[in-house]
């Protein structure tokens, strides 16, 4: 993804994610955490939101409406690649934190569909089934894990 992103920082882990959204409500500070929720295979929770500079944890129930969620959304993208590049077995399950979240993340991945497909598998959850993702089906979560070519 070649769209407009923003800089982050990472811990030597390459666990938690950190930048800033700068837009018309302000500087909002964000954070991605990759969180291992299955050993075998190596199954990630991929959590994303406001950082709670309070608590330094994340509240995802926040609706920012600052102006800038696709360079947001490509920021956290991002963050994927630079994660798999450490962990390329993982496999990172993503789910937003409200119906509305989930498909604006659709959204997001049927948009630069063709691109991430040239590095990743993707899927999508529908009940209790994972399925090959696909435009325009509603899906629950997804899952996502790096080709290995």
């Amino acid at each position: 993804m070649q769209n407009d992103k923003y800089s982050f920082s990472f811990d030597t882990d390459l666990i938690n994610f950190r930048f800033d959204s700068v837009g018309t409500k302000g500087v909002i500070p964000k954070l991605v955490m990759y969180q291992k929720i299955d050993e075998d295979p190596d199954v990630y929770n991929l959590a994303f939101g406001d950082l709670d500079e309070n608590t330094n944890d994340i509240d995802d129930t926040i609706i920012t409406n600052n102006g800038d969620s696709e360079k947001v959304l490509v920021t956290v993208a991002s963050t994927v690649l630079v994660f798999t590049h450490k962990y390329p077995d993982a496999w990172i399950v993503l789910e937003g934190s409200s119906k509305s979240r989930t498909r604006l993340y659709q959204m997001g991945i049927s948009k630069y569909l063709e691109e991430i497909k040239n590095d990743f598998n993707v899927f999508g959850l529908i009940g209790k089934d994972w399925f090959i993702f696909e435009k325009n089906q509603r899906y629950e979560a997804f899952l996502i894990h790096k080709k290995h070519i």
